[in-house]
């Protein structure tokens, strides 16, 4: 029952977190608040990952919240391929094309990019 707690209250801010983004006035066709929403939850999941692995740790409750439920609940993935969809539905194929692939490219970086910065973090070099 703890860990559905963990992940149940964690999803409640991350999609708070996503619909507060969502209402940023972004102008044009292309999904922007959809876009930075998956790149900073790539991001974020990346460094939690990294970070759940360095020699601090992480307790499963924690990693339950924070990646399952926080990311869970931010990352709008569905949204995305929704929007991807109806961008071509539109006959808009190369917004959609650039949304689809950007978002891609951008999120595979966002992963190691968090995972990067967490490792300098935690080497201990960088004591």
């Amino acid at each position: 029952m703890g860990a559905i707690l963990c992940v149940g209250a964690g999803g409640c801010l991350g999609a708070i977190g996503r619909y507060l983004i969502g209402l940023a006035p972004f102008d044009g066709s292309f999904p922007l608040a959809t876009f930075i929403v998956n790149f900073v939850g790539a991001v974020a999941i990346g460094a939690l990952t990294e970070a759940s692995l360095g020699t601090a740790g992480m307790s499963r409750e924690a990693e339950l919240f924070l990646k399952t439920g926080v990311c869970g609940g931010f990352t709008t993935f569905s949204t995305f391929s929704l929007e991807t969809f109806e961008l071509f539905e539109s006959g808009d194929f190369v917004t959609g094309s650039l949304y689809a692939g950007g978002s891609l490219v951008a999120c595979v970086l966002g992963v190691a990019l968090g995972k990067i910065a967490v490792r300098g973090v935690l080497s201990p070099s960088s004591c």
